[in-house]
């Protein structure tokens, strides 16, 4: 088995990246808006909304956490958060309840998804862009030519 040396030395926490003042405001952004609709589900008792405020809480720790996994892969994370997002607002459009603190929750939710999109193109750019180069680094590893990039 072929063993590349630079993966055996990959550190476990991301370098520390120079965000600028605007970045840390939408970051900040990002984890109050989600920890705030955690917050609303959390109140509303029930397995499937506890399970929803988990899911926004363990969102809210992948968009900041400095591991270098969670830092390599937090396009994902973004992605998936504004499908979270996404399907809890369809969920209660198809489901309701239709009382006050639901729309508060939905302004919440739509207002994560705009940020998220900004964090995105700030970070990531073009969403075909970064497919394209994700696509060719997995098949580099698979081929055998090359590691997934270290940034992003």
């Amino acid at each position: 088995m072929h063993t590349n040396p630079e993966s055996v030395h990959r550190p476990l926490f991301a370098a520390r990246t120079s965000l600028r003042p605007a970045d840390v405001a939408i970051r900040a952004a990002i984890v109050t808006l989600t920890l705030s609709t955690a917050y609303i589900h959390s109140t509303l008792g029930g397995l499937l909304f506890t399970l929803n405020a988990l899911g926004y809480v363990v969102a809210a720790i992948a968009m900041i956490v400095p591991l270098a996994i969670a830092v390599r892969f937090r396009w994902v994370v973004r992605v998936g958060l504004v499908g979270y997002a996404a399907t809890a607002i369809l969920a209660w459009a198809v489901m309701g309840p239709y009382f006050s603190t639901a729309y508060i929750a939905k302004a919440i939710e739509v207002t994560l998804i705009v940020t998220l999109a900004i964090d995105f193109a700030r970070h990531d750019g073009n969403p075909v862009a970064v497919a394209r180069r994700e696509l060719a680094a997995l098949t580099n590893l698979v081929t055998g030519r090359g590691t997934f990039p270290a940034g992003a």
